[in-house]
């Protein structure tokens, strides 16, 4: 893109957005149709061009939508190749002209109403105000945010119902305003980050898709990615031995550096501050590693130590390997596990991680990796030992994904399985296409995620109140507490029964025995209709009526 046509999308922007800094579905509706395309052609431009499903543009996303208007005017396929196309050029806007000369002749990165009167002549939109207020914009600072704290003690103190378009842009920021102000509070009352997983942070949410990569030492995690990005990252070291000994955050940079674990975890624009409650130990084994790549700008991959077998995993490591595991399942779009045919045993250890991740079998992929190094006969056989092997960690009916091949920097070998060659290069095709689509799914990840922790809040909530309302108001209260807790088990049935709940959404009891045992019951607050009226508004009628108003406004 010339620099010219940067400068005149610049300006456009800044009228398509009405001094905000995202396009929203309304404004998208206004300013598309000055290319008198008809609707069902924008509503395919506005589908390409919001490729995550936030349901906004931003000012990148929007230069992407007006290289597919110049194409749909030139009646041209909107395909990702064409858009590429230098020739396209840019599209024709009825009532830009004035905009666009003056973008041309001025400040290329300037707002072409910065100086314009109070009477909005040179705009042609007036004087611009927020859709959903009324205020002018000038006055919002830079347009419509996820709302100020005196708005939300305001929405609080009034028990809105539902969320209004004047407190998000997107889908992302509607969740993270509902958290804030409803959610995080209820979490924090009946202590629900101790039982499943730390309160959440604005970098969680504004967090690019990550895929987790775990398997036993040596099974080619680090090769895996070095495949990937077609280059080392920094840091990174390849051996036969148990080489990777922290976990590493591999993310874009515009130049080559590592952070070291403390670093990373307190900064507020990255997804790693619920690291901390994992202490020093584990923030000396953590580390960040950022470089140049296009993969990298959308995608955001994350190297583990090889999970070691019988004393020396649990010995030798000062931190819960485990639990870390479980923590960066949680919050990734992808989670790979990779053999390869020499290391098919799943140890304790790794028995151990896999039942970790469980909850997240819908984002889990096995590899196996190195298959170039045996023949024909060798790899149906040690194809079949996988499956088998697998299916005594995974309890489930459902057949987990397995891709086959050799990810390294090097030719497939062909060698041992000449046969197989073709076999490999499409099963590779298959998972780099996966990971190339997590960022079209990551809104709707994140999206379901926040389904599934406010069903995980609310199903603790009504455990904790069924278990507060059984304890005695002065004596006994330690039996009873221990009591209950040896009876789990058949408590879980009783609140099962009284509440009709689905038996799939209880928590496993020994876990919450062994958590619940260090807390008191008596000292949770007693249950309020305002929490559960808040949970409940958020399934039903919160997160649906967000997803309805960021839809394709076509």
């Amino acid at each position: 893109m010339s620099s010219n046509e940067d400068a005149v999308y610049e300006a456009w922007f800044a009228v398509a957005a009405e001094g905000g800094d995202k396009v929203l579905g309304n404004q998208a509706v206004q300013f598309f149709g000055r290319s008198e395309l008809p609707k069902n052609q924008l509503a395919k431009v506005w589908s390409q061009a919001d490729y995550d499903r936030s349901g906004s543009l931003s000012l990148k996303k929007f230069k992407h939508a007006m290289k597919l208007l110049a194409l749909s005017q030139q009646g041209r396929d909107l395909s990702e190749a064409a858009v590429d196309d230098e020739s396209c050029g840019m599209p024709a806007m009825v009532g830009l002209e004035e905009v666009t000369q003056k973008a041309l002749g001025g400040d290329a990165g300037s707002n072409p109403f910065a100086e314009d009167g109070d009477d909005g002549a040179d705009n042609p939109f007036g004087s611009p105000s927020s859709p959903a207020t009324g205020t002018p914009v000038a006055s919002q600072g830079r347009g419509v945010k996820v709302i100020q704290n005196a708005k939300e003690q305001a929405a609080m103190k009034k028990k809105k119902k539902q969320l209004s378009k004047a407190e998000c842009t997107d889908i992302v920021d509607g969740l993270k305003h509902l958290y804030f102000s409803r959610i995080k509070k209820i979490e924090e009352e009946f202590k629900f980050g101790s039982f499943f997983s730390p309160c959440l942070s604005e970098g969680d949410f504004d967090s690019k898709p990550s895929v987790l990569l775990l398997g036993q030492y040596s099974t080619g995690k680090t090769t895996f990615i070095r495949h990937l990005l077609k280059s080392e990252y920094p840091g990174s070291h390849i051996g036969p031995e148990p080489t990777t000994d922290r976990f590493v955050v591999v993310h874009h940079g515009h130049e080559p550096r590592r952070t070291p674990g403390n670093t990373l975890a307190v900064q507020p624009d990255k997804p790693f501050q619920g690291l901390t409650v994992f202490g020093s130990a584990f923030l000396g084994r953590l580390e960040g590693a950022q470089c140049p790549n296009d993969l990298l700008e959308n995608v955001t991959l994350i190297d583990t130590p090889g999970v070691l077998s019988g004393e020396k995993q649990r010995v030798e490591r000062a931190y819960e390997f485990t639990s870390v595991c479980e923590w960066f399942a949680s919050r990734s779009d992808l989670i790979l596990l990779l053999f390869d045919p020499y290391k098919l045993d799943i140890s304790d250890e790794f028995k151990n991680v896999i039942h970790s991740i469980k909850g997240h079998d819908d984002k889990v992929r096995i590899v196996l990796n190195k298959a170039d190094q045996v023949d024909s006969q060798q790899l149906m056989r040690v194809y079949g030992a996988l499956m088998w092997s697998l299916g005594k960690v995974f309890n489930t009916p459902e057949v987990v994904r397995v891709y086959i091949g050799s990810f390294n920097t090097e030719p497939i070998s062909n060698e041992k399985n000449p046969l197989a060659t073709a076999l490999f290069e499409k099963e590779q095709g298959d998972l780099l296409k996966d990971l190339y689509q997590l960022p079209e799914r990551s809104c709707d990840r994140k999206v379901n995620e926040f389904v599934k922790r406010i069903r995980a809040l609310r199903m603790h909530v009504l455990i904790i109140s069924h278990l507060r309302k059984q304890m005695p108001s002065l004596y006994g209260k330690k039996d009873k507490q221990q009591k209950l807790l040896n009876s789990l088990g058949e408590e879980f049935s009783k609140l099962q029964r009284e509440k009709h709940l689905p038996p799939g959404d209880f928590p496993d009891p020994a876990r919450y025995k062994s958590i619940l045992s260090c807390f008191d019951l008596c000292k949770f607050n007693k249950i309020e209709k305002k929490h559960m009226k808040y949970l409940d508004d958020a399934l039903a009628v919160d997160i649906p009526r967000l997803v309805k108003i960021f839809e394709n406004p076509f």
